[in-house]
């Protein structure tokens, strides 16, 4: 569990008190954050430490709601705290080996970038002078974005190497601000996914539109297919859980244990341009699919097309030849009384009229342009 006080524009972490020595910074808060399995094993000092501190405890079903592993993105509030799962994305190889094995039939196959996508769930329960972060095992993107917070609040050997302290007034004001910025920090990981996905798939549409490579690798393409598609159901249910966050945002009551106005404009501007994110990453998920579609249908057209003119093809040889057949069946009747059967020319004189019916065949089809083949661009 890592513990973080922010107060005076300034941020502590706390490296030796435990949870029950725990206070409250004044003016400030505390962020505490925890794995899903410290979570588990701690739930009821953790518990015992918000009643101290926050007055009162957790419920029962949201304890269980932070303990699920596949809850989808959703929000949930109560008269005294708020809170929002985030499902972020599953970046490292860790999370898939500390994630619950998945039956047979839903392993992913493809390449590496689509197994990749996955994501886990993250809990974040905003109270008025605390926020309470509960994270998967691997705390990748936990542990870097408090590198950030840290060097922002005048840390800067938390900084990893090539970034800038942004300075303190960067800093969180409140558990929500604070609350805001992770999902954010969350977010911004499916939109950098979104190069990579992009090239992935150009490369997928120019061997499916290519004419000289056979494409076999349909199994890929539909998996990939219905990842983007389960892609873009988490980013609706995360778009629906910002959404209501912001609606709850609206009705927080404006008393002196709430933030002030120009506070609360900040977070509806920070929660709306979470909401914002969200949305670029829905629409660029969208157009991957349509594109992937798209080629799928460009790739089937030109096979038609290409089936069409070998017909075309076939056709105009059979045409040509059908009238040489005729007189090459004329002559190999079993008649005796056959004109220039017995004449020494004949067999050139019938040879000489295949050839000149063939050519005239193949100069009519050349001029109604049977022939032509299509022009490559």
């Amino acid at each position: 569990m890592r513990i973080f006080a922010i107060h005076a524009g300034s941020v502590a972490e706390n490296l030796t008190n435990t949870l029950e020595e725990l206070r409250l910074p004044t003016p400030g808060f505390l962020w505490l954050s925890c794995t899903r399995s410290e979570f588990e094993q701690m739930q009821h000092r953790l518990q015992a430490t918000l009643q101290r501190l926050c007055g009162l405890q957790l419920l029962n079903l949201h304890v269980s709601d932070l303990l699920n592993q596949q809850l989808p993105s959703r929000f949930d509030y109560t008269s005294q705290y708020d809170m929002l799962v985030f499902r972020r994305l599953a970046e490292s190889q860790n999370d898939a080996a500390l994630a619950p094995a998945a039956p047979r039939s839903n392993k992913r196959s493809g390449p590496p970038l689509l197994r990749r996508i996955d994501t886990r769930a993250v809990g974040l329960v905003v109270f008025d002078q605390l926020l309470l972060s509960v994270h998967p095992d691997d705390c990748s993107q936990r542990d870097s974005y408090a590198q950030r917070l840290l060097a922002a609040g005048g840390h800067p050997a938390a900084l990893p190497e090539g970034h800038t302290a942004a300075g303190a007034r960067d800093l969180p004001g409140s558990p929500a601000d604070l609350m805001l910025r992770i999902v954010n920090h969350m977010v911004d990981g499916f939109l950098a996914l979104r190069r990579e996905l992009s090239h992935q798939l150009d490369h997928w549409q120019t061997e499916l539109i290519d004419p000289k490579t056979r494409f076999t690798n349909w199994r890929t393409v539909l998996d990939a297919r219905q990842t983007l598609h389960q892609l873009d159901e988490i980013c609706d249910d995360q778009r629906s859980a910002i959404q209501d966050w912001i609606e709850a945002l609206k009705t927080w009551p404006q008393s002196e244990g709430h933030l002030g106005q120009q506070e609360r404009d900040l977070l509806q501007v920070r929660s709306r341009d979470v909401l914002e994110h969200i949305d670029r990453v829905v629409h660029h998920v969208s157009q991957l699919e349509r594109n992937a579609e798209t080629a799928v249908q460009i790739h089937f057209n030109a096979q038609s097309h290409r089936t069409n003119e070998i017909m075309r093809t076939l056709t105009v040889l059979t045409a040509v030849f059908l009238p040489l057949n005729l007189i090459a069946g004329i002559f190999g009747m079993n008649f005796d009384a056959i004109p220039l059967l017995h004449r020494a020319y004949g067999f050139w004189l019938a040879m000489g009229s295949m050839g000149l019916i063939a050519l005239g065949l193949i100069v009519f089809f050349w001029r109604k342009r049977y022939l032509d083949r299509s022009a490559a661009r």
